[in-house]
Formats: structure tokens, sequence, C-alpha cells
């Protein structure tokens, strides 16, 4: 006789993937903004291959340590024992863990009601049955700060286990560790504002007797050898949330000037309670801006300046307070040695910012950007142990890629400059052709190393035809004045001129 299969329970929700959207509206991937997953707008500067090649050679192998170098770094970060720590894949692992534990059949309130979703996916995974009030709780969950609405609550003195769920303490600059003391457990997470979503690393900081508990209930090295590389190596590093939470408060007033009310935050999201938020949903999605919505609110995360000022113009032309929204144009470079994001706008105001530890070669791109009028972002991180070749290069080949991606059919542009430039002794003439043609001939005499084959891997990936010649008796001088001039020409090459493209056949 075949025994009944169990009952399936109301499965955890995922929004709608990038691509799904991207298709749904008709933008590319890369143009959806995803303001709904209260992530980090980019990963650490610590997550690229070289810090997970040695965990990869080794992949074969089990860590029979269970993690001891990792498990010791959080400990000796939050100043306990080792002992005291229980690694699990994710923050999630360990709540549905607790509710098994310690409320199999049993009872389960969160603190505040309205709280974060998983909590009661966790009941239903344990059998348990949600109360309202904590005083009577086998097991009480604090979000704090609190998912979704971003406020602290007060942690309660309750009879039943205490889990005190800080996913976002790093943002709050407050924790509650000191009541480890007192037998609650704490769950902390690297999904946040460490930037490792992906990678599923969390842990509890609890006493010995209830780590011991928790551990003997999880199953063996949940966590898999390449995430636990990654989350050591952004521990080594911690992240400073600083300019999220400044970010996070410049946000806030201006949805606030746009005659919304954000609720304060002590996270790196904003709850903003409004009467129809699947309307703002349905109205926001066709810019690319992703959010999440709730029984009379939507909560947007705080991304980046230029990310959120996406979201703000999209709202203002909502609002109809603004009739264009120009967005960037974005693009990444992920290789084996680095990784490169560019945001950029053909015609902008000069507001350019570029990082990838390469600084000469920042500088000097940051010269052809701003004096190409262009509106540039680029970061990203490198292999700079081995020198700067793989990240220059990568850099420049980024920067055409997204070009190219920009100028589309190159449509309506003059598509020739050419600027000649002075740098105190040196002298720098460039020459332009936005032609669709991928055609270097540069000479930047003498070179400080890489700026020739910089330019060569610019010309090449964004198809432009260029010819650079550059002289003095500086190579700092000769370089910026070559990056300097390409720019004054690209500037000239991307005047708007009617809606032609200036080729007799019709394309380029």
């Amino acid at each position: 006789m075949t025994r009944p299969l169990p009952e399936a329970l109301v499965a955890y929700q995922w929004p709608p993937s990038s691509e799904d959207l991207a298709a749904q509206v008709g933008l590319r991937p890369a143009d959806i903004l995803r303001f709904d997953g209260n992530v980090s707008a980019a990963p650490p500067p610590s997550a690229r291959p070289a810090t997970v090649a040695k965990a990869l050679a080794d992949v074969n192998e089990y860590d029979r340590g269970r993690y001891a170098q990792l498990r010791t770094a959080i400990a000796t970060h939050h100043e306990v024992d080792v002992e005291q720590i229980v690694l699990g894949a994710g923050s999630d692992e360990l709540i549905v863990l607790a509710a098994r534990v310690f409320a199999s059949g049993g009872t389960i309130a969160t603190v505040p009601a309205n709280s974060y979703s998983m909590y009661r996916f966790a009941a239903g995974m344990a059998g348990a049955t949600m109360v309202d009030d904590p005083a009577t709780a086998d097991l009480v969950y604090v979000c704090r700060p609190n998912n979704p609405t971003g406020e602290l609550p007060d942690i309660p003195d309750v009879e039943g286990q205490l889990v005190i769920d800080e996913a976002y303490a790093d943002y709050a600059g407050v924790d509650a560790l000191d009541r480890v003391s007192d037998g609650a457990i704490i769950l902390r997470t690297f999904s946040k504002a460490y930037g490792l979503a992906g990678a599923r690393v969390g842990y509890a900081v609890c006493d010995v007797a209830r780590a011991e508990i928790l551990s003997s209930r999880l199953a063996p090295l949940a966590v898999s050898s390449l995430s636990a590389a990654l989350a050591l190596a952004s521990l080594m590093s911690p992240p400073n949330v600083a300019a999220q939470v400044e970010e996070r408060e410049r946000l806030a007033a201006e949805l606030t000037s746009l005659g919304l009310a954000p609720v304060p935050s002590f996270t790196n999201f904003l709850y903003v309670p409004v009467d129809n938020p699947q309307e703002w949903y349905d109205a926001l999605l066709p810019f690319g801006v992703v959010i999440r919505t709730f029984p009379g609110a939507i909560r947007v995360s705080v991304r980046d300046e230029d990310d959120d000022n996406v979201l703000l113009d999209a709202v203002r032309t909502v609002q109809g307070l603004v009739t264009e929204n120009s967005r960037a144009w974005r693009h990444r470079r992920a290789t084996a040695e680095t990784r490169i994001d560019v945001r950029l706008r053909l015609r902008g105001q000069g507001r350019v910012y570029v990082e990838t530890g390469s600084g000469l070669y920042d500088h000097f791109l940051q010269q052809l950007a701003f004096h190409g009028g262009l509106d540039l972002r680029v970061e990203g991180t490198g292999d700079h142990e081995t020198g700067d070749h793989h990240t220059v290069e990568d850099m420049m080949r980024a920067f055409g890629d997204a070009l190219d991606g920009a100028l589309g059919d190159r449509r309506g542009i003059v598509r020739y400059g050419e600027s000649r430039i002075p740098m105190d002794e040196a002298l720098a003439h460039a020459v332009i052709d936005l032609s669709g043609r991928p055609v270097s001939r540069i000479v930047i005499e003498p070179d400080p190393g890489m700026a020739t084959h910089a330019l060569e891997s610019f010309a090449q990936n964004a198809k432009l035809t260029l010819h650079v010649e550059a002289r003095g008796e500086n190579a700092h001088h000769v370089a910026e004045g070559a990056f300097k001039a390409v720019g004054r020409a690209l500037n000239t090459a991307l005047t708007k001129d009617g809606d032609l493209v200036r080729s007799t056949k019709g394309t380029l």
C-alpha cells in the first residue's frame, strides 16, 4: 500500500528574474535595477577569482576543520569564543533550524508583528503555530533592525527562546550581543553589508550550550568551501557603511520632497507607506526600476547615488514632474582577473568617477571622460598584486564596450572629431571616427607604461578609428595630453547632427 504524500507547505515566493522582467518591458537585463532585495549595489573588492582559487583547487575535498579559520575570524570580530559560532547557509537556514529546535509543534511570535516573512515559513516547516503575544510563545524572533519597516524595536523580556536577527545591524550601528549571556541567539549574515548575498553564508552567535544544540542538528558543512573563502576574505576588510547610510538619508529626503513619506530607517532600505503599492510597481517597472510591495507600502533598497537617481527620476516622471528620463548605458566586464562596472551617459555634464585601484590610469580615463562631456562611473577591482596590466586593459575595454553599446546605430551624430591639446611641454593630437571599425594608430613618446595599449584597447572595443600622436619630455604629461585630446575629439564626434547615419552606405 502506497503511503500518501505529505501536504505541500506554502512556499517562499521569489520575484521574477531580471531577464524575465526585462523581456516584459522591452529592456536589456543590464538595465533592470533591483530595488527589491536589500543587498549592496556591488560585491566587495575581495569577491574575485583569486580569492577562491585555493578553495577551487581543493574543491574535490571536504574541509575537515569545519571552516575553523572562518569561525575563528568571526569569533575574533565579535570578541567571543569560537565555540559560540555556528555557520549556516545564510541566516535563513538558522532561522528554520531555530524553529525546529525550539518550537517544533509549539508556538512562535515575532517582534515587531509586521516582520520578515521567513519566520512564518520557518513556523510552517516546524509545525509551529504563530501567535500574537511574545510573552506566551516558545520561540520569539526579534528582527532588529526590522525588515520590512526599517525600525529599531525594543527587545522584550520573554520566557521563550529569544532569537535576535541582526541582518541589518551594520547599518544601525548597534547590536544586542550583550544578550548572549542571557541565553539569546544572535543571527548575522554576509548577504547585506558584506555584499555576498549569492554566497549564502550566515552565522549564529550564542552561548556554548546553545551552539552545541544547533550544531548537532545541522547538516555537516552546509556552507560551501567557495562561499567560506569569500566570507573570510570580506571579513578581513569589513565594510564601511557610512557612505550608504549617508545615501539612505539623501534618498529619504529626496522622496520626502516628492510628497512621499519614508519611515525613518536603521537599515539599507526605505519603507514608504502608499495607498496604491501595485500601481507604483507597475508604473516604475518600464524604467527598469523594480521595487517591493507590501499591503499599504512599497520598499526600496538604497543602492548608490547614480542608481538611486534613476529611481528618483522615474518617480518624477510618473508624477509628471519631468518629461524626459535619461538613462545611463550599463555594462559589466568580468574576467578571471578583473570585474569592471561601467555606467555611461553620452551627453552628460562631465560628472566622472573612476575607481579601479589603478591610480594613474584611473586619472587618465577621468580626463578623457570629462573632456568628452560624458557622465561616466567606472568601478572595479583587479589582480593588482601582479601589476596593473589586466585592470587597466579591462577598464578601457569595458569603457569601449559601453560606448559602443550607448552609440547604438550611431545615428544623428557628426561622427568625426579632432583635437590638439598642449600639456605644458607636451603636445597631443587626436583624430577620431566613430566608424564602427576598430582601427588605431597611436604614438605616445615617452609612454609611462600602458597609455598606448590602453587607448588601443579602448578603440578596439568601442569599434572606432583612432589616430593619436603625443610627444614631449614628461611621460605623465604626454599621456595625459593624449587622453585629453581623445576626449575633446570624442566630444566633437558626438555632436548632434540631424537624424541620419553619417555614411553614404546608410550604416556604420
